[in-house]
């Protein structure tokens, strides 16, 4: 067994060096931070031990939500650290190489498509979107004519309770749409992933609008304010960010 493996955060210009900045940054399990340079780029790395991030005790931990929710904290810190200067392209949790010949070989073999990527996000940043439906007033109820029978004046007031639920899920939809189309106008690209569960966003509202916006860094404030004044009765927009441009630049197939 190899005395150590190489966790592999990111990969960036050859511009990028290990400095004090970037080595003041814990990596997963508390490692070290450094850089693996290869050509025109450079990856940000860290020696971990092969105990821990060997094949099988990976499978065990990324079972584990705890380990999972601690290396992603330092997973992100490092590409947070690693971006302040130049573009990132975020590689994937718990990317695992035997050595660093293996990470210089990845970069040689993916240079051009890491360098589009790097081209693609460089003066950007990404900004992330959601977007939760708000529950609409039940104070418009139509009374029954008086002449109707108990039975029937519950099942009109069936059918209109139905006619505004099915109204307001339009008007929430529509409305989600053109939020995404507005936000859409200050970014250079944009992504829409699938709602996510309530249980993972501690809202109980239904989320309609899930989306990541690749935004150049001078259009960061009249995005922010887009978002934030944004006032469309249905849907509440919350931003978060910024990120490193995770949903743009990270090569799937690495």
């Amino acid at each position: 067994m190899a005395d150590a493996l190489v966790y592999v955060y990111a990969v960036s210009v050859a511009a990028l060096a290990d400095t004090d900045e970037l080595r003041a940054v814990p990596g997963v399990d508390g490692a070290p931070v450094r850089v693996v340079a290869g050509g025109r780029l450079a990856a940000v790395v860290s020696s971990v031990d092969p105990g821990r991030f060997g094949e099988e005790a990976l499978r065990r931990n990324l079972e584990d939500l705890r380990w999972l929710e601690n290396a992603s904290r330092a997973h992100h810190g490092v590409v947070e650290a690693a971006g302040r200067h130049h573009p990132v392209a975020p590689v994937r949790l718990a990317t695992i190489y035997v050595d660093d010949d293996g990470v210089r070989a990845l970069l040689a073999e993916h240079a051009q498509r890491f360098e589009a990527a790097l081209e693609r996000v460089s003066g950007r940043i990404e900004w992330g979107v959601k977007g939760f439906a708000v529950a609409g007033r039940d104070d418009e109820q139509s009374e029954p004519a008086p002449d109707l029978g108990p039975g029937a004046a519950y099942l009109m007031r069936k059918r209109a309770a139905g006619d505004r639920a099915r109204t307001q899920h339009r008007l929430v939809r529509e409305a989600a749409e053109d939020a995404h189309r507005a936000l859409t106008a200050f970014a250079v690209a944009s992504r829409r992933y699938p709602p996510q569960d309530p249980r993972l966003t501690g809202h109980h509202d239904e989320m309609v609008l899930n989306a990541a916006y690749l935004v150049e860094e001078s259009a960061s404030r009249q995005f922010r304010d887009a978002v934030e004044q944004w006032g469309v009765a249905e849907v509440r927009l919350q931003l978060t960010g910024p990120w490193a441009p995770y949903s743009f630049a990270v090569l799937e197939d690495q």
